[in-house]
């Protein structure tokens, strides 16, 4: 494996062999073996560690930045802030997992009295699973990839962790993979705590299957997600696979906010649209309102704002000749008129932002136009009512997130479509962009099938730790043997359910 420029089409420095299947097992074993010892490691042992990787990567400096650039094609001031956004996720973390209360402690008492029957004492917490297995993204070079969030998660519940580099940024994965691997040795951490495999398809593949790995964390496209949610079900032990695989994330345009701010509302969509050259998982890539002459203005603002903006360096050249090859598609379907689209020169991987319009009728016939396409498309439904509206959002799959634009006075009149709507996403938005995921203890960035493999989870936020851990209950347990979050008189000073 090597890298490729996606600004120059050149190769970057560096090769970086595939990792044998021989030595995917004994990074496996050893991982397992890390486990026993990690596994028993306080939330402010764990947290010294994440601090010193936070550390870590920021020592890199200049080397880190210059690198994820020259393989992602993003800009140095968006990777500096993604820089940001990993050291302040693995602090986070740090922070939460020293202070206790992420494992869910409840306390029922024994009440031997109690008739007809005894209770007896039960007291349950959560616990690490094992190895986890990362695959990491190529739109986030660092914030959803080597320390990335899923990393981050796993290894603050408890588990040791082995992350797949990515094929578009090997170079900047093994900058943050030595970090990491720093930082567990200054801490004293066991060896096979943390470690890294090269490959793409096969490799991948014997990770999940192997019978030592008990998660999968994973973010990218449907059909990558679900073949590894395949193949970890039909192993003789299946396992859970948290995959994030997509999202057209709808925004529901109400009439008055059209009426009175219309061309704002379409230029800060355009702006939303082609952000990262539009290689966000949160990117609108549906827009839904009823026809008339409102939603016909805001198109045709849309689109003028939309060929306004230059083109930008896509990621790498199978993501580019997949959005050009799914942005024809979409074009070339039933219904469907161009409204507006920027212009490039030459060969360069620059996706060129897009805006499309199809009439809700069409729209319900036709199933794929659901289908993701990667990169800064967005398509107009223009339903014919409020009731064929309601229709479309009831025909929606599931989605990371849903926008309302409207006035506050319009929501009563729309209830029963914004509760349908409900039903699809995992996060609601009002009068704003989905671009933009705030890492904090309130955020859920996740949602029903296929947006995700488990609604219940999600990736970004403290809650990401519940993933990788499990529930185990202790009947009827001697103190002394307890762990120290379910002892009487509560020791770490925790927040815990406490029933008498």
């Amino acid at each position: 494996m090597y890298a490729i420029n996606p600004a120059t089409q050149q190769p970057l420095p560096g090769e970086f062999p595939a990792t044998p299947a021989t030595e995917i097992n004994r990074l496996a074993e050893q991982a397992h073996e890390a486990f026993a010892i990690y596994r028993q490691k306080s939330g402010k042992e764990k947290a010294t560690f994440l601090h010193a990787i936070a550390d870590e990567i920021l020592a890199l400096g200049d080397e880190l930045i210059q690198r994820a650039v020259a393989e992602s094609g993003l800009p140095e001031g968006r990777i500096t802030g993604e820089r940001g956004r990993t050291v302040g996720q693995l602090r986070m973390f740090a922070d939460y997992v020293a202070e206790g209360s992420w494992v869910d402690a409840r306390i029922d008492f024994a009440q031997p009295e109690r008739q007809p029957l005894p209770k007896p004492d039960i007291r349950q917490m959560l616990v690490p699973v094992g190895v986890v297995v990362v695959f990491t993204a190529s739109n986030f070079p660092l914030a959803f990839s080597t320390a990335g969030g899923d990393t981050a998660s796993a290894l603050a519940a408890g588990n040791p962790v082995i992350v797949k580099a990515h094929e578009s940024h090997p170079g900047t994965h093994a900058l943050v993979a030595k970090a990491i691997q720093t930082a567990a040795e200054k801490t004293g951490m066991p060896a096979g705590v943390f470690a890294s495999v090269y490959g793409q398809i096969p490799e991948g593949q014997t990770l999940v299957k192997h019978p030592l790995v008990k998660s999968v964390a994973f973010t990218g496209s449907f059909r990558g997600g679900k073949a590894l949610y395949d193949a970890a079900a039909a192993r003789p032990e299946p396992i859970p696979v948290f995959a994030e695989m997509g999202s057209i994330n709808p925004v529901i345009l109400l009439e008055k906010t059209l009426e009175i701010r219309g061309k704002a509302v379409a230029e800060m969509y355009a702006g939303s649209v082609t952000m990262g050259a539009g290689q966000f998982c949160t990117n609108p890539g549906l827009l839904i309102g009823k026809g008339g002459a409102h939603l016909d203005t805001f198109i045709q603002h849309l689109g003028a704002a939309i060929q306004a903006i230059s083109p930008a360096t896509m990621l790498n050249e199978k993501i580019y000749r997949g959005y050009e090859s799914g942005r024809g598609e979409m074009l070339s379907q039933n219904g469907v008129n161009l409204e507006g689209q920027a212009e490039k020169a030459g060969d360069e991987w620059r996706g060129c932002g897009t805006v499309a319009s199809v009439n809700g009728a069409d729209f319900l016939a036709n199933v794929h136009l659901q289908e993701e396409v990667f990169g800064p498309f967005t398509l107009v439904v223009k339903c014919a009512d409020d009731a064929e509206m309601q229709t479309v959002v009831s025909q929606l799959r599931g989605q990371l997130t849903a926008t309302v634009m409207g006035e506050p006075e319009e929501m009563v009149a729309h209830a029963n479509l914004l509760g349908g709507l409900r039903e699809k996403v995992g996060r609601l938005i009002f009068n704003g962009v989905p671009t933009g995921v705030e890492v904090c203890h309130s955020m859920f960035h996740g949602g029903p099938f296929p947006a995700t493999t488990d609604s219940r989870f999600t990736s970004v936020g403290s809650n990401a730790i519940r993933r990788f851990a499990r529930p185990v209950a202790y009947q009827s347990w001697p103190q002394t043997l307890l762990p120290e979050e379910l002892k009487d008189g509560n020791p770490l000073g925790i927040k815990r359910m406490e029933v008498k």
